[in-house]
């Protein structure tokens, strides 16, 4: 029984670790190269938050979307084709976004990224893309396109990983990013088919996953977070502490931080390094071929160079000196070099001071000294470069400089503390508070009609580093329609920006609202309100704007706290009790759908009179809310895709998506039919046990339908669909399959006879055992038992000699899924008797009161589930007891209405 109940508790637990958990959720660390994704998710058996590794297994994949031949590639694949066409692969698109079609081609010149761009109608780039499978059709795609196909894979990766759905994530993005690429990289991830949470700068990730596990009750700290990755670097000032708070009626001490200051430089990184060494090694190759050739109008050589020396640069971070070694680069030419890590410090001179900019930016403006900060903790991958250590040891007089966190992982880490935290199914117990702000000063300015320029007109409306999220009300007396536009302030732009209007709108109804409403009389002059919010993405935006009008009429309405006793005696000058209290009525304008808010000001009390209620006349205030219409006017590269776009790019994206999935689909039939081939040619030309089940021309046939299929495998088949693949596949199953079972049953069938007959002879005891120490069992259930292990005993010894007179070249007589099928029933039947419970013992009614109260201990005896003694001695005599059970208990209890008294144990 104890076996049984351990398969039990083995089944459910795999029945328990199999139900996925009802959500997941993810966060994506978009860098200008690589793209981390990590995945919270309360499986069990899985850890709660973990890094999505990729096809690769890799913790990181490129940020590479590539078009080849008609087929879409992304992140490892995109990589392996990058150097052979420079053209096909577009990278560093994060660093593409909401910039002009002019910004975005003197980058690509920079980086020396061949490809073919054209202006759209926003001013922004888009990238043609050939499709060689269509009649050379080509097509264009938006940054936000190939940005949404970067998004969507790290979103199959979160999948992959968690084996649930995760549609919803926190996206980490640079602190310099400006509205416009905010706004781009929340279509995109639209686009993909994710809900963005939160867009949350890289600072407050790696923030979160700082003080995730710290305790700061005993004192708080400041912590800069210094990161400088592929293409940016910035320092974070940020305050950790913590407050007391009530919880389940006791009081805890809950950690929080908030960020103060972030400065940055947005072209300032790993690859600014790794451009001085592309140069570099660009000029030596140029020397050694001569004759004024220049390398760099080459695409594919200078995308091989660039390839070689990423390499270069990390090897020069371990060591003094490294090799540089590309094959072929140009015209057959192969190129070697070397260079110290002296020289590639000298190479970038200029960029060590550079690097210590934004860490004395943050400490200028905050006010703190270098012994006022706690610690100084560096994140980036570029950070690992020896030289910009030692120059931040130098600055902060420091011997060791603060690693306490991954490098590459801190910011999707720390990030997906925070998709947790917002996420509505899923929750952990760890709690750290998070107060982020806007990285830029925001204002509001108003022109239109009869508009004077003034202070009211142009107001700054989110501060730098205002907390996000936020929402902002501004009013203006007008009574014209007038427009809405919303900018940086012009001391400090996103990169790229050389205008500081982001958004335009215009607001329109508020004309027609005064001219309806200004023949009333206006108890004040008209005015709009405008309703502004500033979201966890980091997005201003004008939510609604209202028209609002006071207008103060006379109104009759019925007196209050009044009472008379006989009208007809009420003298004329009696004192009413005025109800000076704010009342809200129903507006007879309120089939025009405006909000109407009535005031009382003034009363006026009338004689009352024998026929009519006694009334009095009262000025009211109301104010009507009229809703006005808000057009955005957003023009240039930042403003946003129209929702008809949006609808065509997914459309679009989705016919990709299908493509892609078919084509992983075909490759995988491909690798099984493959693999298929070659594991059955080398079982049977090497193994001698299916010469026992098969014959030589069996084998033969089958080893040339092998052949056969293998050789249409690498011509024909080379551009075959999955339809043909598994067909293939199918076929050779369909001749295989008989011989592979005839193998296989060569050692289970066996195994299976050897495990029957033994549990045959365990069967044998477990009766006998049954008959000493459960004698209640039914006779018949035990018969039936031992019949049925006689009938399998039989059945064994009649098959097994048929099949030993069989050929193993026909179908077994005997298998071994027909042994343990039948072992398996006998089995179930044989727990089915031994589950019979043992008959509760025989209860006799007391005669009369008298004899219940003598024989009180025998009572309590038996309703305790213990049988007499004398009972005791009949049931071990002759091994079983006539059972006599009340229908409501075990007991007689209309016999013992008192109740009985134990001890207490």
């Amino acid at each position: 029984m104890s076996l049984l109940k351990l398969g039990l508790r083995l089944v459910l637990l795999l029945l328990l670790n199999s139900i996925p958990s009802e959500s997941a959720v993810s966060s994506i660390d978009l860098g200008s190269e690589w793209i981390k994704v990590a995945v919270v998710n309360l499986k069990p058996g899985q850890t709660p938050i973990s890094i999505a590794i990729n096809e690769m297994s890799k913790r990181k994949t490129p940020a590479l979307v590539a078009f080849q031949s008609g087929t879409r590639l992304l992140g490892e694949e995109a990589l392996g084709i990058a150097a052979r066409y420079p053209d096909k692969v577009y990278s560093h698109l994060r660093d593409m976004l909401g910039k002009s079609f002019e910004k975005v081609k003197g980058f690509l010149e920079a980086m020396y990224l061949p490809y073919d761009v054209v202006k759209d109608s926003r001013g922004a780039v888009a990238f043609r893309v050939e499709d060689e499978d269509e009649g050379g059709n080509v097509g264009l795609y938006s940054v936000e396109e190939l940005l949404g196909m970067i998004l969507g894979f790290a979103g199959d990766l979160a999948e992959f990983h968690s084996k649930v759905v995760v549609k919803d994530a926190v996206v980490g993005v640079p602190a310099y990013f400006g509205q416009a690429e905010r706004r781009g990289l929340v279509q995109a991830a639209q686009l993909a088919g994710i809900n963005v949470l939160a867009l949350i700068n890289e600072h407050s990730g790696a923030a979160l996953q700082y003080g995730i596990d710290k305790d700061f009750s005993n004192g708080s700290r400041y912590v800069v977070f210094y990161d400088m990755g592929a293409s940016s670097t910035y320092a974070a000032l940020v305050y950790f502490s913590a407050y007391n708070a009530k919880e389940f009626g006791k009081t805890v001490s809950v950690n929080q931080f908030q960020v103060k200051d972030v400065r940055w430089d947005p072209e300032l990184g790993g690859q600014t390094m790794e451009s001085r060494l592309v140069e570099y090694f660009a000029d030596e190759f140029n020397k050694q071929v001569g004759n004024g050739f220049d390398v760099r109008k080459f695409p594919k050589a200078m995308a091989k160079l660039k390839k070689q020396v990423k390499r270069t640069k990390e090897i020069l971070s371990a060591n003094t000196a490294a090799p540089i070694s590309v094959e072929s680069l140009y015209d057959d030419r192969d190129f070697r070099s070397t260079i110290t890590r002296e020289k590639f410090e000298e190479l970038c001179a200029d960029l060590w001071d550079r690097s210590i900019v934004p860490l004395k930016e943050v400490l200028k403006h905050s006010g703190l000294n270098l012994d006022e900060l706690y610690a100084v903790e560096l994140i980036g991958g570029a950070t690992r470069v020896p030289k910009l250590q030692a120059k931040l040891q130098e600055f902060l007089g420091k011997n060791e400089l603060d690693k306490h966190l991954d490098a590459d992982e801190a910011v999707v880490l720390g990030s997906s503390l925070h998709a947790a935290n917002l996420s509505d199914g899923i929750k952990l117990n760890r709690k750290l508070g998070m107060v982020d702000g806007s990285s830029y000063g925001l204002v509001v300015e108003l022109d239109g009609p009869d508009l004077l320029k003034d202070e009211s007109t142009r107001q700054l409306l989110v501060p730098r580093m205002r907390k996000l999220p936020s929402k902002m009300f501004r009013s203006i007396i007008h009574t014209k329609d007038f427009e809405v536009s919303l900018s940086y302030e012009p001391d400090l732009l996103p990169p790229g920006v050389t205008s500081p209007v982001f958004s335009q709108y215009s607001v329109s109804g508020l004309a027609d609202a005064s001219e309806k409403y200004s023949s009333r009389n206006l108890s004040s002059p008209i005015k709009a309100n405008l309703h502004f919010s500033l979201s966890r993405n980091g997005i201003l935006s004008l939510d609604r704007a209202d028209a609002v009008i006071e207008i103060s009429e006379w109104v009759e309405v019925p007196k209050k706290n009044l009472t008379v006793e006989n009208t007809t005696t009420t003298s004329p000058n009696i004192t009413l009790e005025t109800d000076t209290k704010n009342t809200t009525e129903e507006s007879d304008e309120k089939s025009n759908s405006d909000g109407v808010t009535d005031n009382t000001s003034i009363n006026i009390t009338e004689e009352p009179s024998t026929t009519e209620p006694i009334t009095e006349k009262k000025l009211k205030k109301r104010t009507f809310r009229v809703p006005l219409k808000i057009v955005e006017k957003t023009v240039g590269p930042g403003m946003p895709l129209s929702e008809e776009y949006l609808a065509q790019a997914k459309r679009k994206l989705e016919e990709l998506n299908k493509k892609d999935a078919e084509r992983r689909r075909t490759a995988e039939l491909k690798n099984n039919l493959e693999g298929y081939i070659y594991s059955t040619k080398e079982k049977l030309e090497t193994t001698e046990e299916f010469e026992k089940i098969s014959t030589d021309d069996e084998r033969k046939s089958f080893i040339e339908k092998l052949d056969e299929v293998q050789e249409w495998l690498y011509t024909d088949g080379e551009d075959a669909t999955a339809k043909e693949f598994q067909e293939r596949l199918d076929s050779l199953k369909a001749f295989g399959d008989p011989i592979f079972f005839r193998y296989k049953e060569l050692s289970a069938r066996p195994t299976a006879i050897e495990l029957a007959r033994k549990y045959i002879g365990e069967l044998q005891q477990i009766v006998q055992g049954w008959e000493t120490k459960k004698p209640w069992l039914p006779k018949d259930r035990v018969d039936e038992v031992v019949s049925d292990a006689d009938k399998l005993k039989s059945w064994l010894d009649e098959k097994e000699a048929e099949q030993k007179k069989a050929s193993g070249f026909s179908t077994p007589v005997l298998t071994s899924e027909e042994i343990y099928s039948k072992v398996l029933n006998l089995q179930d039947k044989v727990a089915s008797v031994n589950r019979i419970p043992k008959p509760k013992p025989k209860i006799e009614k007391p005669k009369n009161k008298t004899e219940t109260s003598g024989d009180n201990t025998n009572s309590a005896d038996s309703t305790s589930g213990e049988t007499p003694e004398k009972e005791k001695q009949t049931t071990d005599s002759d091994g079983s007891a006539e059972e006599k059970i009340n229908p409501e208990g075990s007991a007689d209890e209309k016999a013992n209405p008192e109740p009985e008294v134990h001890d207490e144990l």
